[in-house]
């Protein structure tokens, strides 16, 4: 599913215009974005949670030059689901 359907979904379901709902969306993912990048976690209840994770430095192989690399330490977004959203995807 892309942003594009989620937008008509929501206008079906809804009944407001697809110009409104897609502002909304796109401020919502900015909002999470935003707040992802601020090192802040973003909690939805009965959805889940995006967090950010810290991923420790590592060493790594370039295989084209074969060479080691080192990977520093770096922070990436993750979705933790809801236990009930969990629940409702594997029924």
């Amino acid at each position: 599913m892309t942003k594009a359907d989620i937008v008509n979904e929501i206008t079906k379901k809804t009944g407001i215009d697809k110009q409104t709902v897609l502002t909304t969306v796109e401020a919502f993912m900015n909002a999470v974005k935003d707040s992802l990048s601020n090192d802040e976690n973003v909690y939805l209840r009965g959805f889940g949670s995006f967090v950010v994770k810290k991923r420790a430095q590592k060493t790594a192989r370039n295989i084209s030059k074969n060479t080691t690399i080192i990977i520093p330490e770096h922070n990436i977004p993750a979705f933790k689901p809801a236990k009930t959203f969990t629940i409702s995807v594997k029924k």
